[in-house]
């Protein structure tokens, strides 16, 4: 790939801050958007924009049909069996939502529910949620110092109690790739179904859902350089077709009477009120961007700016890296002796470079490795190695001034 004819797609890439270019390293909290998905915003806007799937006039039409076909996109890229099992939703945060409130409410009391302890945030509140008004239980599987899964623990953590398991694909703090595909064959093996939060994944791993066999597959948008506000929720339709509606209103209804509703077939089921048309139109911009660069290309340059930046850092004394797995996506968190991370990513920033500070939405990690906060750099595919050199050099720079 031509890197630097790629950054052209970014003019947001040519911005200074504080006088230095900017060198953007927090792209697993959210990519940039090239040319083409913003040009894709901008004719929506423009030439198509009309509320869908309600009107037979020539714009509702048109924009309908860019909204299916964004769902067909979508299906092709996971290889979904069918796009009835494509549901279109605001982020991974609400498809995980939606699951744990729809499939909650077949959940009974003394059911317990598997994550593991690298999890997001938006994979644990919500089944904490359902659980409190269960009386169901999380049961926690445990990592190692590399930030591998315990695969031990996980097929002991099982009983005749277990009736979920949500994990994720690939840790946004560690970068680890988990085993998903072992993790759901054990699940199933016990009768249990499993969810993977995908938000870090789909924008640097091919995913093929029907491959994983996983029950739901959920991830967002705009951090596979496409809009905010719109994400995707698989689900095998075994499921979907028994799970209640996670909302009421427009749109996911078959007849309404105030004695009774029916409800409409999938995935409109769970489809409730207007849609984000114009940016569900946009994501499949970002789709045939994606396809046009190749996701194997994609994840092959990042595996080499990850290389880069886990080499330069190790060379810097009072380094700490958290998540050493081999098998693991273009992240890396770190700490640098007693430097606060706030501190640390303060001061980057004033050298230009955007990195992620904190607990990173997985303070159940932060109290496994006994910190609370870790500095985060991730890649996306318009960053370069002479970034990556930079941003070594600044750390560098930083460390020496602060210790």
């Amino acid at each position: 790939m031509d890197i630097n004819k790629i950054r052209e797609d970014y003019p947001i890439l040519q911005r200074q801050i504080e006088g230095r270019p900017l060198i953007y390293l927090d792209n697993a909290a959210t990519s940039q958007t090239p040319r083409p998905v913003v040009e894709a915003i901008e004719q929506m806007y423009y030439r198509y924009k009309a509320n869908v799937h309600r009107g037979v006039h020539t714009l509702s039409q048109e924009a309908t049909d860019m909204v299916e076909l964004t769902r067909e996109k979508v299906r092709a890229f996971i290889n979904a069996g069918s796009i009835q099992e494509v549901i279109f939703t605001r982020g991974t945060t609400e498809g995980i939502n939606l699951v744990a409130s729809s499939f909650g409410q077949m959940l009974e009391s003394g059911d317990e529910i598997i994550v593991s302890v690298m999890e997001h945030h938006s994979n644990i509140v919500p089944w904490q949620l359902i659980g409190q008004r269960k009386r169901v239980t999380l049961r926690v599987v445990p990592i190692n110092e590399r930030g591998e899964v315990d695969m031990q623990s996980y097929e002991d953590l099982f009983s005749d109690n277990t009736r979920f398991v949500a994990v994720a694909h690939v840790s946004n703090v560690l970068g680890s790739i988990n085993p998903v595909k072992r993790m759901i064959e054990i699940a199933h093996s016990h009768g249990v179904p499993a969810l993977v939060d995908g938000a870090q994944a789909a924008p640097h791993v091919q995913v093929d859902v029907q491959q994983l066999d996983c029950d739901f597959y959920a991830f967002s948008s705009h951090k596979m350089y496409g809009p905010a506000g719109v994400g995707i929720l698989y689900g095998k339709r075994y499921w979907l077709e028994q799970m209640p509606p996670y909302q009421g209103g427009g749109e996911m209804i078959g007849q309404v009477s105030f004695e009774r509703t029916t409800f409409a077939e999938l995935p409109f089921k769970f489809e409730a009120g207007t849609p984000d048309f114009v940016d569900i139109a946009a994501f499949g911009a970002a789709i045939d961007y994606i396809q046009s660069l190749g996701i194997d290309n994609i994840a092959a340059h990042e595996r080499e700016l990850l290389n880069a930046a886990v080499d330069g850092l190790m060379s810097i004394e009072g380094m700490r890296l958290f998540g050493t797995s081999l098998n693991k996506s273009g992240v890396v968190s770190f700490l640098v002796n007693d430097i606060s991370s706030y501190d640390m990513g303060l001061l980057l920033d004033k050298l230009g470079i955007a990195v992620r500070t904190g607990h990173h939405c997985a303070q159940p990690l932060m109290a496994r490795y006994g910190v609370t906060g870790m500095v985060r750099a991730s890649f996306a595919v318009y960053n370069t190695l002479d970034e990556v050199a930079a941003f070594v050099a600044a750390t560098r720079r930083v460390a020496d001034m602060l210790r």
